[in-house]
């Protein structure tokens, strides 16, 4: 049996500890303190505590320590001193965690929402997707709304017309084609039905322009094609609408569903494995950016009040506005959920992808914050497709930005439509590293603002871009939260549940204690008389 958690001190609990018969229990803090008493109690809790969150620990001095080997090389002559190779094998490191989080995308996309799909029935289905959608659509109309109006009100703008002759030349991209903004809404339907699953894994369909000759005149013409980068917006379609016919065959897809699951799970494991490299990779990321760029003090020196109205906007919305949502709907402390998730934060933070925190977001709801499997797994993956509340926040900043650059003025119209376009193009942005500067130019076209001065905004992208993927997965993972919150209220007021469970999965009631229903590190075995209800987890390890 696991013990119950005194009902005053919900945090009272170290990791879990295998007992003499192999079943996991939870260690109460304060009753191991007080057992030794006096200081060595004290030491004991500080250990504990230090040994449940080394993980978060370790990445959060790894931030630290980037920044300031960055800027300590950086100082000693940067990119120039160490030339070439030098750089790209200091940036090893940091390119080997990319390479391991991309690898387990795809299998961990997939298998997850077809699991997740088919273990929900389709009324819940439905339910949980429409507040899923509703939450993020809130939440990115918040933020874009919060931007312009940092925006408006810090006028970054205004003092620096002259600077796109200091940096301009850092990032232009003056001679790439605008994109028509139905163009873009077209690719994004295209992409939701992709015509080959299997190039749709590292290939995605993107507009293009060619000048052609046209009655004498030179005519843009659209021209389809396929470019570099995982859909990852028309895989989530299908392994949804893939999970449900999974469903609908009863007990005829219950084999394939137990794959899936178990797929996922083995995914999960080896998450956590690459969760213990994280640190040493976000570390040299970091560093090895600050070292790429080439005055870091004159950027900041210029573009300073626009670096500052970005992270301001970011900060507030992660910092106050999700909490209070999540605290006005679930009367839960908010911070303490944050502080489960600092891991996914941090490497978001290193990684600049949202798609690439996936796989340590999954972990660590599920684990540290008793989200359900069925729920984190159906729910993030299609929060990391369509919630950018950061890149929403972004891009209406650097719109407005950009118009008093060129002393532009923004009427209640063109306003509307920067927060419209917004929040609709940063559903189709990609969840890559500068994801949201590919779309900013769908929102400059819509109020005839000047494309190439999007070469300003790349100069300082590399600092920006991290703080909208980590207010991007803050929003996830707060939406899975709240939907967890949901199903709890709505199963305990109806006597069916709504969340049904495929065989493979154990059932709600034989789960004493959330946290530790989403470890990939645990397996279940059989009771006495092999019935479900009788299951017991055991450590694989």
């Amino acid at each position: 049996m696991v013990a119950d958690p005194p009902k005053g001190d919900p945090k009272g609990y170290a990791a879990a500890e295998p007992t003499a018969n192999g079943v996991s229990a939870l260690v109460p803090l304060e009753d191991s303190g007080s057992a030794k008493g006096g200081c060595c109690g004290s030491g004991d809790r500080v250990r504990r505590c230090l040994r449940a969150n080394l993980l978060v620990l370790l990445t959060v001095v790894a931030v630290v320590a980037g920044v300031a080997l960055g800027l300590g090389v950086s100082g000693a002559g940067g990119a120039l001193a160490l030339g070439p190779a030098r750089l790209e094998a200091f940036a090893f490191p940091g390119e080997l965690l990319l390479r391991l989080l991309k690898m387990i995308i795809l299998p961990l996309v997939v298998c997850s929402l077809i699991g997740g799909a088919a273990s929900l029935d389709p009324s819940a289905l439905g339910r949980l997707g429409a507040w899923a959608l509703l939450f993020f659509l809130v939440t990115t109309v918040l933020a874009s709304a919060l931007g312009v109006g940092l925006a408006l009100a810090l006028q970054p703008g205004a003092a620096f017309a002259a600077i796109n002759a200091s940096v301009g030349a850092m990032g232009s991209v003056e001679e790439a084609p605008s994109k028509e903004v139905l163009d873009s809404f077209l690719d994004l339907v295209r992409n939701i039905f992709p015509s080959n699953l299997v190039s749709a894994a590292f290939r995605s369909y993107a507009t293009s322009y060619k000048e052609r000759l046209f009655n004498g005149t030179q005519v843009k013409v659209p021209v389809g094609g396929e470019v570099e980068g995982m859909n990852i917006l028309g895989l989530v379609v299908f392994a949804i609408v893939f999970g449900v016919a999974l469903r609908k065959l009863g007990p005829e897809g219950e084999l394939l569903i137990r794959f899936f699951n178990s797929f996922n799970d083995a995914t999960m494991v080896l998450v956590s494995w690459i969760m213990w490299y994280a640190p040493v990779g976000i570390l040299f990321l970091v560093a090895g950016k600050i070292v790429e760029m080439e005055d870091v003090g004159m950027l900041f020196a210029s573009l300073g009040k626009y670096i500052l109205c970005c992270l301001l906007g970011h900060a507030i919305h992660g910092l106050l506005v999700l909490p209070l949502i999540y605290f006005f709907f679930t009367r839960k402390n908010p911070y303490r959920f944050l502080w489960g998730i600092m891991t996914p934060l941090a490497t978001a933070f290193g990684t600049s992808s949202s798609s690439a925190t996936l796989p340590l977001m999954m972990k660590c709801v599920e684990e540290k914050n008793g989200v359900a499997k069925h729920i984190s797994r159906f729910i993030l993956p299609i929060g990391a497709t369509v919630n950018m509340d950061g890149a929403a926040l972004f891009q209406c900043v650097a719109a407005v930005f950009i118009a008093q650059l060129n002393q532009r003025s923004l009427d209640f119209v063109k306003i509307i439509t920067i927060l419209v376009t917004a929040t609709a193009s940063s559903v189709g942005a990609a969840g890559i590293p500068a994801g949201g500067v590919l779309t900013l130019a769908i929102i400059l076209e819509a109020v005839s603002l000047p494309v190439h001065d999007i070469s300003l905004i790349l100069a300082v992208d590399w600092l920006v871009d991290r703080s909208c993927t980590v207010l991007n997965v803050e929003g996830d993972a707060f939406g899975a939260g709240l939907l967890q919150s949901y199903v709890d209220r709505t199963e305990s007021h109806s006597s069916v549940p709504e969340l049904i469970q495929v065989k493979s999965e154990v059932p709600l009631a034989a789960q004493p204690v959330l946290t530790e229903e989403g470890s990939p590190l645990l397996k279940r075995c059989p009771g006495p008389a092999g019935a479900a209800d009788t299951c017991e987890k055991e450590s694989v390890m």
